[in-house]
C-alpha cells in the first residue's frame, strides 16, 4: 500500500514553509543542536560522577518501552558501532538485568518518565551500587528514583520524540568516553557534520542538490522497502520506517540487506512496469483493476561498503537506491572517513527530513 499522491511541489519553498505548521522542518534540522547540547553537558562536568579508576564490567543500556523506538535504535547502533573499538561491552535491553551490580554502568534511556521499566532500572542500579545515568526527562517517578543518586541528562532542547535519535546517540557516546578513556570522539565535530547534513537537505535547496527531497520524490507513490547492511544500519532502517509511518503515514517494509537481496533476485520491483501515457488514458480501474504500485528499494550502508553493495544490487535490476552518508558530491560538506555511528547519525537526519517532506507535499 502506498500513501496519497503529492499535492505540493518539492521545489516550492514558500509552499513547503507555509505547509509546515507544526515546525517539523526545524525539528528535523536540530540534530546538530541536540548533539552540541550533550557536548556542552560533558564539558560542564555533568557526567563526572560516572568517572572511576575502575573499568566497568559492562555498560548496560536499558530503554524500557523505547526498545522499539529511538532509544532502542540508538543503543543497538552504539553496541554495533563501538563493539570493535571499545574494550567495554555494551548490552542493550528493555529491562534491567538481574546481574547488575557495582561493577556496571547503567544507562537508562527513554522519553517516558513514568515508564516502570526505566524507574525500576534506576532504583535497582542505585540500590546495587552501579553507576547510573538517566537520559530521559527529569520528571515524575523517574526523578524521584534518581534524585541525588544518579547522573541526570535530560533533554536541553524541546524536540519531538520522532527526531530524538541523535540525542540518544550523543548521550551514549559521551557516556562511553567518560567510562572508557581510550575512546575519543569529537561531539562538537559531529554536531557540525549534522548541521551540514541538515543544510544540505534544507527546504531552500532544489531537488537535484537535496538528498532528502530527492529521496522523498523517489518514494512518493511507491511501495517502499528499506534495507540495512549490518546490525547498526538495520537499527537505523527500523527507526526510519517508524518515523516515516508516524510523520508521513508512509508504509515501509524494514528488512536486512540479505533479505532484500533475495527478494530482488526473485524479481522484486520487476513485476510491474510504469504505465505509458497512452495506456493511462484508456485505463479503467473498474475493468482493468487498480494500477499496481511500483516498489522502491532503498539500501542503507556505510561509506566503505557502498561500492560493493552497488555492484551486488545493480546486477539484480529493479528500482534500487543505495544510500550512504557521503554519497552526494558536495565539496563543502563531504566528511570522508567518518566513524560508523557518525555516518548513521547523518543518514538519520536525511531520512527524518525525507519523512517531513513526504508529509508536507501530501498536505
Amino acid at each position: 500500500m502506498s500513501a496519497a499522491p503529492a499535492t505540493l511541489d518539492l521545489d516550492d519553498v514558500e509552499g513547503l514553509i507555509a505547509a509546515d505548521r507544526d515546525g517539523l522542518l526545524r525539528a528535523a534540522s536540530m540534530a546538530g543542536a541536540q548533539t552540541r547540547a550533550v557536548a556542552a553537558a560533558l564539558t560542564e562536568g555533568e557526567l563526572d560522577e560516572l568517572r572511576s579508576d575502575q573499568r566497568p564490567r559492562t555498560v548496560t543500556w536499558v530503554c524500557g518501552r523505547g526498545m522499539s523506538g529511538a532509544p532502542g535504535a540508538a543503543g543497538t547502533v552504539l553496541a554495533a558501532a563501538l563493539g570493535a573499538t571499545s574494550s567495554i561491552p555494551l548490552v542493550v535491553t528493555p529491562d534491567v538485568p538481574p546481574w547488575i551490580g557495582a561493577l556496571d554502568v547503567v544507562v537508562v534511556a527513554g522519553d517516558d518518565a513514568a515508564d516502570p521499566a526505566l524507574v525500576t532500572a534506576v532504583a535497582t542500579g542505585v540500590r546495587r551500587g552501579a553507576r547510573v545515568i538517566v537520559v530521559a526527562p527529569n520528571d515524575g517517578p523517574l526523578r524521584d528514583a534518581a534524585a541525588g543518586r544518579a547522573v541526570v541528562l535530560p533533554p536541553r532542547l524541546s524536540v519531538p520524540d520522532d527526531f530524538g535519535l541523535t540525542r540518544y546517540l550523543a548521550a551514549g557516546l559521551a557516556t562511553m568516553m567518560v567510562v572508557d578513556p581510550a575512546l575519543r570522539i569529537d561531539l562538537d565535530a559531529l554536531a557540525d557534520e549534522l548541521d551540514a547534513e541538515a543544510l544540505r537537505n534544507s527546504a531552500a535547496r532544489e531537488i537535484f542538490t537535496n538528498p532528502a527531497k530527492n529521496l522523498a520524490e523517489r518514494m512518493s507513490g511507491r511501495q517502499v522497502v528499506l534495507a540495512g547492511e549490518g546490525a547498526a544500519m538495520l537499527a537505523l532502517v527500523r527507526h526510519a520506517a517508524t518515523v516515516l509511518l508516524r510523520v508521513a503515514h508512509q508504509l515501509v517494509t524494514a528488512t536486512g540487506g540479505s533479505d532484500a537481496l533475495v527478494a530482488l533476485h526473485g524479481g522484486l520491483g520487476r513485476e510491474t512496469v510504469e504505465m505509458s501515457y497512452e495506456d493511462s488514458l484508456f485505463h479503467d480501474p473498474e475493468i482493468d483493476g487498480p494500477v499496481p504500485a511500483r516498489v522502491r528499494t532503498v539500501v542503507l550502508c556505510s561509506d566503505e561498503e557502498r561500492p560493493g553493495v552497488i555492484a551486488r544490487m545493480d546486477a539484480l535490476g529493479g528500482d534500487v537506491d543505495v544510500l550512504s552518508a557521503d554519497d552526494v558530491p558536495d565539496a563543502g560538506l563531504q566528511v570522508p572517513g567518518s566513524r560508523l555511528e557518525q555516518q548513521i547519525a547523518m543518514l538519520a537526519v536525511r531520512l527524518e527530513m525525507t519523512a517531513v517532506y513526504l508529509k508536507l507535499v501530501r498536505g
